[in-house]
């Protein structure tokens, strides 16, 4: 299975399909071998990307000038563009809501969640620390792939669905929302794919859910799971644990920020040194790794899935692009940096740096191993002592030290100190040498 390197081109910013290969391109030269799209499909009176109205026409914001609105080929000659540069197109795959103003809502009225009084009902969450906080969706339908009476032609409709997305050239699918879809469903949906297209990916979205509800998705065929790393300061167990569980169901995808979250630029007020840390982190810490299209330029405005618009792109801020494409380029070349691996924290997780030991697996305790050198503080240098990590007698001549945030480091790496001087918010590995 290759490693798989995302990159989400949000395509509410960059507008027609005409325009999409280009951006598939500078991701290509940045070594992603992914190029993820949210919902492309015909939306409802929200707007939302993600409140689907038409699953078989495409929304007009990304219809190119003069293109028949009923015709999906602009949409195909993009997705086969985008697979020409050497990058797998992934699409969302939505079968848990519709728009409230679908077709299918009148109908197959079976196919709904209805309230007490028969109405449509709304998706919604309630914020588990203050259950008096609950966000409800109105401009959705709840579909109701557990009980409803028409179950068998609402799952054909989804399985047709999944087959038309590979036909137009799709290889892959994120599921949004995964945990709320049965199991069931998804092995159906993930068997029919299969049968048209033997290599497809699936992707389950599944931040936010109960790990109970994640792990129950294990027998459901998905080829990866999206993590939650990206919320992690280092210092909590909780994302160890959470990664020693998952990777018994699936190995995980992480990211330092998605379309769902602030941005990090934002978020650190421009910390160059810090969008450099999370993105190289993330690389290391699971299988694979998913950056938001402007997280190499540094933008700040958050992507929102009815408001965004071009005119919304930003002057770059910086230039991360030969970073990111170090960081690919050593992932994809080093063993103990793919897969979802075994992560140990030797030395615990207090103190102002943290040291993750790496290993491809369980049953490779005698085997090579990997580490993972993180300065959590974000506005001074910190030492580390390898001294502290020779259990098992590591001959560090055999290793080398990658300084991936340092754009002035060899790439090849530089021989391992005794003590390893980290800059502000900076991550570097200590690999095997090639």
């Amino acid at each position: 299975m290759t490693t798989p390197l995302i990159y989400n081109l949000f395509p509410r910013l960059v507008g027609p399909t005409t325009r999409w290969p280009e951006h598939a391109a500078r991701a290509a030269e940045m070594g992603f071998n992914w190029l993820y799209l949210n919902p492309w499909h015909y939306p409802g009176f929200s707007g939302s990307l993600y409140a689907v109205k038409e699953y078989g026409r495409l929304n007009p914001l990304f219809l190119p000038p003069g293109a028949d609105p009923e015709d999906l080929g602009p949409l195909r000659d993009a997705v086969a563009r985008i697979a020409e540069l050497g990058v797998r197109p992934m699409m969302d795959l939505v079968v848990n809501h519709t728009s409230r103003d679908s077709p299918l809502v009148a109908e197959h009225p079976g196919w709904y969640v209805r309230d007490e009084r028969g109405e449509v009902r709304s998706p919604f969450v309630v914020d588990p620390d203050d259950p008096s906080k609950v966000t409800v969706w109105g401009d959705l339908a709840e579909i109701d792939n557990e009980g409803s009476p028409d179950r068998e032609r609402l799952w054909a409709y989804w399985a047709e669905q999944v087959r038309r997305s590979l036909e137009l050239g799709f290889h892959g699918f994120r599921c949004d929302a995964a945990y709320k879809v049965p199991a069931a469903l998804w092995r159906l949906l993930i068997e029919e794919a299969r049968r048209v297209r033997p290599d497809v990916q699936f992707f389950a979205e599944t931040l936010g859910a109960p790990l109970e509800d994640v792990v129950a998705l294990k027998d459901a065929g998905f080829d990866y799971f999206f993590n939650s790393s990206k919320w992690w300061n280092f210092s909590e167990p909780w994302a160890l644990e959470q990664h020693e569980k998952l990777r018994l169901a699936a190995p995980s995808v992480s990211f330092p920020e998605s379309h769902d979250t602030t941005r990090l630029a934002a978020d650190t007020h421009g910390d160059e040194a810090v969008q450099r840390q999370r993105y190289a982190f993330a690389a290391a810490f699971s299988a694979g790794v998913m950056m938001t299209t402007g997280y190499e330029f540094g933008f700040r405005r958050p992507v929102n899935v009815v408001h965004t618009q071009p005119s919304d792109w930003e002057r770059r801020h910086w230039d991360l692009r030969p970073f990111v494409a170090r960081v690919n380029r050593l992932k994809l070349r080093h063993a103990l940096l793919q897969g979802e691996g075994v992560l140990r924290a030797p030395s615990g997780l207090h103190g102002d740096t943290l040291v993750l030991e790496r290993r491809i697996s369980d049953e490779a305790l005698a085997g090579p191993r990997a580490w993972i050198l993180v300065n959590k503080v974000w506005a001074e240098p910190r030492e580390v002592s390898l001294a502290d990590y020779t259990a098992g007698a590591p001959v560090w001549s055999e290793y080398r030290l990658h300084r991936v945030c340092r754009d002035d480091a060899p790439e090849e790496g530089e021989p391992v100190p005794s003590t390893v001087r980290l800059g502000r918010a900076e991550v570097a590995y200590v690999l095997p040498a090639a």
